[in-house]
């Protein structure tokens, strides 16, 4: 099986990685996949790039320690997240999140509460390209609102 957590610069194939996360595990039944993609507008101005950077070992460490609290909440196979780094274009995918299980209930669960944990958790560090200039992109209210009803509260809520 291949590596839970992988930041990196390079593109990846989502049926590549859903292949290896099941493994030939005759028990998976459901796989749930979350990709994330650069936008072309964010807040009504258009987005030419988006630059994410991350504090390498601390941002695999933080994911890992969500994934290890998605095994406990949810009767999960296995969990795969990828997020790329660097200077990504409008199209780009940026992230990946699939998640195996017996049924597709605790699949979809799983992938819903990694993605609103990334969102707000993950140490990333993201800025995007306008026409006025760079400028930092923070974790949305609603995306404090979504972590809120997995019984976690954002730290900067």
């Amino acid at each position: 099986m291949s590596a839970r957590v992988a930041i990196q610069t390079a593109d990846f194939n989502l049926a590549a990685e859903i292949e290896a996360l099941r493994a030939d595990d005759k028990r998976v039944g459901a796989v749930c996949s979350f990709i994330g993609t650069v936008r072309d507008r964010n807040d009504g101005s258009t987005i030419s790039a988006m630059e994410l950077e991350h504090y390498p070992g601390m941002t695999e460490k933080a994911i890992e320690a969500m994934i290890d609290e998605a095994h406990r909440r949810f009767d999960i196979l296995g969990v795969r997240v990828i997020h790329r780094v660097g200077l990504l274009q409008p199209l780009d995918q940026i992230m990946m999140v699939a998640v195996a299980s017996i049924n597709r209930g605790q699949s979809f669960q799983a992938c819903e509460f990694l993605m609103d944990y990334l969102k707000t958790q993950a140490p990333f560090w993201k800025k995007e390209s306008t026409p006025k200039g760079e400028r930092w992109v923070d974790a949305r209210v609603s995306d404090d609102a979504a972590l809120a009803r997995w019984g976690i509260k954002a730290p900067n809520a």
